[in-house]
């Protein structure tokens, strides 16, 4: 089993991925995107460093992935991770223009050949002014000064991309508008009962979201 979950920045991918990998006893993957010595020129100068910056991404999740996942599940071990490598190139999309995007498409596509797909993409959606809310209350330094107008393309992209499967990989939508996995267990157990009958594991049920008070 290897799920990935996705969604725009700061709506909460990574937290997910931590709280869901003990009820499934899996292993954890979680992008190294800190290492990335041109983030912090890429947010204060997205044109002059998206080039650099998307290729570092992309070697970078490249040589993670291609490691550790099939190690991981040659074992038989479950897999959570916090990203995959396909929505590489839907950020290359945003950021790149002309001969730089074209030069990026030919690379991605043929390392993404090697890269194994998830049985399942847990999408998690929110609206841009509840993701500046989440950025801004975590507070990592080189995100201080996010533009609002970015998360939105980010989102509207995001938004596009997980319309519909791609590769043939199933993908489980889930609105956190209205969820808070960190405070509320109830909310956190929702979200496990979808991916277990998602994916067919029992226990599960019937999908209902959780009472608020």
């Amino acid at each position: 089993m290897y799920i990935a979950v996705e969604g725009v920045i700061g709506v909460g991918k990574t937290t997910l991925a931590r709280l869901l990998q003990s009820p499934f006893e899996a292993e954890l993957l979680l992008e190294i995107f800190e290492e990335n010595p041109f983030l912090s020129d890429f947010y204060a100068d997205r044109a002059r460093y998206a080039f650099q910056t998307q290729i570092f991404f992309l070697l970078s999740r490249y040589y993670q992935q291609r490691r550790t996942v099939p190690d991981i599940l040659s074992q038989g071990k479950p897999l959570i991770s916090d990203y995959t490598f396909a929505k590489d190139a839907l950020f290359a999309g945003i950021n790149l223009k002309g001969d730089e995007l074209d030069m990026y498409h030919k690379v991605h596509q043929a390392l993404a050949e090697k890269i194994p797909k998830p049985d399942l993409i847990v999408y998690l959606r929110a609206d841009t002014d509840v993701l500046m809310q989440r950025i801004a209350l975590r507070d990592r330094p080189y995100e201080r000064n996010m533009e609002r107008a970015y998360i939105d393309e980010l989102n509207q992209a995001y938004e596009a991309f997980f319309a519909k499967p791609y590769d043939g990989t199933p993908i489980l939508s889930i609105d956190t508008n209205p969820l808070n996995i960190v405070t509320r267990p109830e909310d956190l157990r929702y979200i496990e009962n979808r991916i277990r009958q998602a994916l067919d594991l029992p226990p599960f049920q019937p999908p209902l979201l959780p009472t608020r008070e």
